[in-house]
């Protein structure tokens, strides 16, 4: 195994394109290595990106917020500004395994390893998460969303990798929240997950949602349906109904030990429902 730690995004990319055998890049390592562990897997290459000064940082850009893709759960929860404007981001950065995961685990990581658990991901989404990849052919954006295909899928080409992800702009009276369903209070894979962003006008009439629900599906899912139900109200009971209904409509989640399919379809609607709540009242006081 080779194990290269360039300090440019170029270098990175570089050494990706030209590997002949499974190339895996480290960010946190906390998926990476448990997995090299169990022999899931046996990369030929490992790319560490944490000297990459654009991985490791947290910056205002372009009126939103940019976060490398190797910046920590536990950095973002540390930051002064970045948690009261994206409260659920940092939110579900922090529910990926337990405090010692969290000072390793990474954003990048999460959306990377594939899982249609990760707990950062509805999060990112809902917030209208852009990633930035970087590779041989130079860089491109891609929505959040669009970068898992499916468990263990991702829309990266050879030699590509996240760098970065930005988060939109804010209008006033904005906020967002991320809830989860496990068994235990912590460190456990979440059964279910749904993260929402929403606005409101003075009057506290929703003007715009988006919706994202996680395990539910082979890859986590934006819900614009779940979004268009709450537009236009103040969440009263009947668009909390709609709400439940929609995010329920796209799921089509396994059966497994840690829940039934049923179970799943059920909680979906009850967590969109309550994080919805939480963000608006949130929202509310911004």
């Amino acid at each position: 195994m080779r194990y290269e730690a360039p300090d440019t995004v170029e270098g990175a990319a570089a050494l990706l394109a030209a590997a002949t055998g499974d190339a895996r890049i480290l960010a946190g390592g906390t998926d990476l290595l448990v997995q090299m562990r169990s022999e899931l897997v046996d990369p030929a290459l490992i790319v560490d990106i944490k000297r990459i000064t654009e991985t490791r940082t947290v910056l205002e850009d372009k009126g939103g917020w940019r976060i490398g893709a190797a910046v920590t759960g536990a950095e973002l929860k540390e930051h002064p500004r970045l948690k009261t404007v994206w409260p659920g981001v940092v939110e579900a950065a922090n529910l990926i395994g337990s405090t010692q995961v969290q000072g390793r685990a990474t954003l990048g990581g999460n959306l990377c390893n594939g899982s249609p658990a990760a707990d950062s991901v509805p999060a990112l989404i809902a917030a209208g998460a852009i990633a930035t990849l970087a590779g041989p052919r130079g860089r491109r954006d891609l929505p959040v969303e669009d970068v898992m295909l499916g468990p263990r899928k991702l829309a990266l080409t050879k030699g590509e990798f996240v760098v970065s992800f930005w988060l939109p702009p804010r209008a006033p009276r904005s906020s967002d929240a991320y809830l989860r369903f496990i068994p235990r209070t912590e460190m456990d894979i979440a059964v279910v997950g749904a993260g929402v962003s929403l606005s409101i006008d003075a009057g506290g009439t929703i003007t715009h949602a988006r919706v994202a629900v996680g395990a539910v599906a082979p890859r986590v899912l934006l819900v614009p349906a779940a979004a268009t139900a709450i537009i236009g109200s103040r969440l009263d009971r009947a668009a909390q109904d709609r709400l439940e209904a929609a995010a329920r409509a796209v799921c089509a989640p396994i059966d497994d030990k840690r829940g039934t399919v049923e179970f799943r379809i059920e909680v979906a609607g009850v967590l969109a429902r309550r994080a919805a709540l939480i963000a608006l009242d949130r929202a509310r006081s911004v």
